[in-house]
């Protein structure tokens, strides 16, 4: 399938196109990017959904207080699910909190949204029909 990048503290890091492939084969995408970075273009996946790990405020990056809760609304423990935020840190973070609330396959994108770039793979760009960032209609730039 791919190669793994890392295996620190029980998280399993993938690579891009290793974690296409899972997406092809039905993992969810969870981005826990800032809903500002996920309106600048996300992976284009059918299953994806925005939750921020942290929001931006006048000091900087704060953590989302309710991340567990929404994303215990929309996913189930046990789905599939690989995690990814703009460079790789905060995806980290937020694995560590599923993973502490019970959520058993989480995989971290290698890189963010960054190494998606960098390969060229497809990105979608949102039309936000709501101000739930979880509801969008995806518009792909390139499938």
């Amino acid at each position: 399938m791919g190669s793994l990048d890392s295996f620190e503290a029980g998280i399993v890091t993938v690579d891009v196109k290793t974690a296409k492939n899972l997406l092809h084969s039905g993992y969810a995408f969870l981005d826990v990017r800032t809903v500002e970075e996920f309106k600048e273009g996300h992976v284009a996946n059918e299953k994806i959904v925005n939750i921020p790990y942290q929001f931006n405020s006048p000091d900087g990056r704060v953590k989302n207080d309710q991340f567990l809760e929404e994303v215990s609304a929309v996913f189930k423990k046990d789905d599939r699910l690989v995690v990814g935020c703009r460079s790789g840190v905060r995806s980290l973070l937020a694995i560590e909190d599923l993973r502490n609330d019970g959520f058993e396959h989480l995989t971290d994108l290698g890189g963010g949204h960054l190494a998606w770039l960098a390969y060229g793979f497809p990105v979608a760009k949102p039309k936000v029909k709501t101000t739930d960032p979880k509801s969008v209609d995806l518009q792909a730039d390139e499938l």
